[in-house]
């Protein structure tokens, strides 16, 4: 699929991570991971503001009645996005110092999940987790090495989720009403390319990226690979929908592990990009607590 990629914020993110589109504020904001920071774009005037964070963050949300909520190292928090500060909330694996949380998104109905997964070694010994409005929190699945891939359909009845560690992306069916995820499957095999974060477009279409393999991949709803698109980096790690329209798809991506050698031929590695797929994206959700 041809298309035009972009940068819409040069850097060097060593793990940029979960972009997510702001549409009352018109703003772009992802993580980098590892640094670790909250990162935000304006594109009217491509100015980014940075808010360097204690711990490693893995995702974040914006909440319905406003603030921002951050999946980190230490569990579950309110993020002040004006000073960086966290509040913490809920940690349902204190009991587990090595793990950390990683991917995570709200459902149609405010409700956040997040994965957790060890920062030490590639062992099964991360889960997948509901938080509710009061924080709360609901225990879908455990023996996951790399949560990924968390994305609901447009109208909230399908959730899909991937271990990017064993190349595969389910899909559940998903009530709404409750919260409650049944009928685990496989949606698709990814085969070499492994995959990371994702978002649903309008048509109620999967866009994944796949770390490792220099490309997006969108799948119907049946699971079909319906296009591809190749970017000029080897680890893209998430997309999201944002602009105006929603119609760009910004992709975050990452330069951690890659030699001298390879970053020199990639020399747009850990920077955010866009690019104009033709589809459109749903604003996205926001916690309700």
């Amino acid at each position: 699929m041809a298309i035009q990629v972009e940068v819409a914020a040069p850097g060097a993110d060593c793990l940029g991570e979960c972009p997510v589109w702001d549409e009352r504020e018109r703003m772009l904001w992802w993580v980098d991971s590892r640094w670790p920071a909250v990162k935000r774009l304006d594109p009217s005037s491509g100015a980014v503001m940075m808010l360097v964070l204690p711990e490693i963050v893995g995702s974040i949300a914006f909440r319905a009645g406003g603030g921002m909520l951050a999946a980190t190292k230490s569990g579950l928090h309110l993020l002040d996005a004006a000073s960086g500060a966290l509040e913490a909330k809920a940690n349902p694996e204190q009991d587990l110092p090595d793990n950390r949380f990683n991917d995570g998104r709200c459902d149609r109905a405010g409700r956040f999940w997040a994965g957790s997964m060890s920062d030490v070694n590639r062992t099964a010994v991360g889960s997948l987790y509901r938080f509710d409005a009061d924080f709360s929190s609901t225990k879908l699945r455990n023996a996951i090495i790399v949560p990924n891939s968390l994305a609901f359909s447009p109208e909230g009845r399908r959730m899909y989720f991937a271990d990017t560690w064993r190349n595969t992306i389910w899909c559940y069916d998903y009530d709404p009403d409750s919260g409650v995820a049944t009928n685990e499957r496989v949606f698709a095999d990814t085969g070499s390319g492994r995959p990371d974060g994702s978002c649903v477009d309008t048509d109620g279409c999967l866009w994944n990226a796949e770390y490792g393999a220099s490309r997006l991949v969108r799948y119907t709803p049946a699971g079909k690979v319906d296009c591809t698109v190749a970017l000029p980096v080897t680890n893209p790690t998430c997309c999201c929908f944002g602009g105006e329209d929603l119609g760009t798809l910004y992709v975050t991506t990452a330069t951690q592990r890659l030699a001298p050698e390879a970053l020199a031929q990639q020399p747009l590695a850990g920077s955010l990009l866009a690019l104009r797929p033709g589809v459109q994206g749903l604003a996205e959700s926001r916690f309700a607590g």
